[in-house]
């Protein structure tokens, strides 16, 4: 019963014992009953009994100490006073409630907070990461065993710098083998169409088959090769003259750089011998947008990259009222002069908000944005420069936009094009390395990470002998890094000495190439002549039959300087066609060609020189833009 009775107040911390009398006996006394251990039997009047000894078993006496330690055959008592004993145990569990009810209570809410007595209520962290919708990717093969588990090449990623590698080994190998393990569903396509050609084409079927028009007329797929080019996965390594696989909508989320095996998001390795990491980027978001968890607004976000992006916005713009384009530079400004067109035949209204002072104004100096403005609000855009997005809500089946400037719109649909984000996820679980300031893997001159694998295309960052570190989202750059790590990989050590250009049409009548650093930041000079009708990408792509201007641009054949004095443009003919040349210290550093084609050689040429020159003028000569 003692027990018992100590079991309940430990276990509650409330019972209290006072002694029935005022004095009490230099000892404990101890009572025994079956009905209320440690009182006395019920009396009327409480009486002091005589002092008496306490009841002990027969034992030779021991010391207090001996007394107080536990002792199978003793009952369990209470050592020195009574009060203190009881009144410090009593604080401690006290103490031990209040602080798992405070544990509980904490516990509770935390799950409550995070939705788990709500089964239809996601959790707060979930929602934080939802930017647009889930997108479903087919993945073929369907199952990961179909894919080779020892290949003698591996690319990881599908897009130009992959296609770019696999070309340039198999140029080198012509039996080699290699396995490309794409996150996309489709096989390796051109990206700049997408915000170029693609939405100038009438022939709906065509466009459907991702087939378009080149500037010249000419029908082209949007795929660099033939699906019947390819080799099955489970075929390749049984292909006696070799091939290329591609494992499409597959994800490797991991790279032993020592072991040489490369892991699927399933589990699945893929032992390699030689690895490029190619895996290009992702559309940035806008803040406001990352963290908007409403699911009517993000249905009516498209952060524009891929061919699902295209062909649900072309779907959109074929029945929308409104459409609104957040970003003004290459993508934005090309989208919008696009559209432009489109909503003249179906009455659309185009919208384009961005930051800066004109379209362009990152890359061009002032005078040309604003021209490059007027020309897209020709295209019947409304262009809304110097603002930007503060707040977005859902109202009445449309999208409220409110800008920084005050005003207000609504709109159907939103396009974000502000750029993208190199996808390097790889270098936390592959322990590779990434540049703080330029973003992208580290690689060195021969573009090699770690041994035996390399990094190409916009998720690289290389080291540029005449402009430092740099990292570039440009076709060119994923063309031409692409096909040095391909080289390399079979056993060239070339380094990359390249200087990648970059290209923007905004429509077939206006055009231009850059090279170099072109920051609207740094003084320019420009000059200008009169254009002709031999001065827009739709006469290159015609005289020449390609649309890729990387590829005609190193094909095109070297052109005489111009002789005589320069003649400056006649009213109404400026920037008709010219040169741009932007300085730092003094020395030419970027080039833009502005309705100026198959002239490319001639701007790293000058890039190369790395030097001051007296006059501009005399150096624009060597690009003949009077067509002497």
């Amino acid at each position: 019963m003692y027990r018992y009775f100590k079991a309940t107040r430990a276990l509650t911390g409330f019972v209290r014992v006072t002694a029935p009398c005022a004095k009490r006996a230099p000892e404990p006394i101890r009572f025994y009953s079956t009905k209320d251990p440690g009182k006395p039997p019920n009396q009327k009047k409480p009486v002091c009994p005589p002092p008496t000894k306490p009841i002990e078993p027969c034992r030779p006496k021991v010391s207090l100490k001996e007394k107080c330690r536990s002792q199978m055959d003793d009952q369990p008592k209470p050592c020195g006073p009574w009060k203190e004993a009881h009144d410090k145990k009593d604080s401690k569990h006290t103490r031990v409630l209040l602080f798992g009810l405070a544990t509980t209570i904490g516990t509770l809410l935390l799950l409550w907070w995070y939705g788990v007595f709500n089964p239809t209520t996601e959790s707060i962290s979930t929602k934080r990461k939802v930017k647009k919708k889930t997108r479903t990717v087919e993945k073929i093969p369907k199952d990961s065993s179909e894919i080779p588990s020892c290949v003698p090449y591996l690319l990881v990623g599908g897009g130009t710098a992959s296609l770019s590698a696999f070309r340039a080994i198999k140029t080198k190998d012509p039996k080699a083998k290699v396995l490309v393990v794409s996150s996309e569903s489709e096989y390796p396509f051109m990206r700049p169409p997408l915000s170029k050609e693609l939405w100038f084409s009438d022939n709906e079927e065509a466009v459907k088959n991702l087939t378009f028009k080149q500037w010249n007329g000419k029908e082209r797929s949007l795929f660099f090769e033939p699906d019947e080019f390819y080799v099955q996965c489970m075929e390749l390594m049984g292909s006696p003259n070799g091939g290329v696989a591609v494992a499409r909508g597959w994800k490797v989320v991991k790279i032993d750089p020592d072991e040489q095996i490369a892991y699927l998001e399933d589990g699945y390795q893929i032992k390699y011998g030689k690895c490029l990491v190619a895996t290009g980027g992702t559309p940035k978001s806008l803040p406001l947008l990352e963290n908007d968890t409403n699911k009517e607004v993000n249905d009516r976000v498209i952060l524009f990259r891929s061919i699902p992006d295209f062909m649900n916005l072309d779907q959109i713009t074929k029945e929308a009222k409104s459409i609104t384009i957040i970003g003004g530079g290459f993508l934005g400004s090309e989208l919008a002069c696009a559209l432009g067109r489109r909503g003249q035949k179906t009455g659309m209204e185009v919208n384009q908000v961005f930051p800066e002072k004109g379209n362009m104004g990152k890359i061009l100096p002032k005078y040309l944005s604003d021209w490059t403005t007027d020309k897209i609000r020709k295209e019947g855009v409304k262009v809304i420069p110097e603002a930007f997005l503060e707040s977005i809500n859902f109202e009445s089946n449309s999208l409220m936009l409110s800008l920084s400037n005050g005003k207000k719109m609504k709109t159907d649909q939103l396009v974000v094009a502000v750029g993208i984000e190199p996808n390097t996820e790889l270098a936390e679980t592959s322990n590779l390395e990434v540049d703080e300031d330029c973003g992208g893997f580290v690689v060195n001159a021969e573009l090699m990470a770690r041994t035996n694998l390399w990094v190409a295309g916009d998720c690289s960052c290389f080291y540029d002998v005449k402009l430092g570190r740099r990292r570039v989202e440009h076709h060119d750059h994923a063309v031409v890094s692409g096909r040095l790590a391909g080289e390399n990989m079979t056993g060239e050590a070339n380094a990359y000495k390249h200087q990648s250009m970059f290209w923007s049409d905004l429509g077939p009548d206006v055009g231009y190439e850059a090279i170099g650093i072109v920051d609207s930041c740094l003084p320019t000079v420009g000059v200008f002549a009169k254009a002709t009708e031999k001065d827009t990408p739709k006469a290159v792509v015609t005289a020449t039959g390609n649309s890729d201007r990387s590829e005609t641009e190193t094909a095109a054949k070297p052109v005489k300087p111009s002789s005589g004095d320069m003649q400056p443009p006649k009213d109404g003919e400026d920037y008709g066609k010219g040169v741009i040349f932007y300085l730092r210290d003094d020395i030419v550093v970027g080039i833009v060609l502005w309705n100026v084609f198959n002239r490319m050689a001639v701007a790293r040429q000058v890039l190369q020189e790395d030097k001051k020159y007296e006059d501009l003028n005399e150096v624009a000569k060597l690009f003949n833009i009077h067509g002497d």
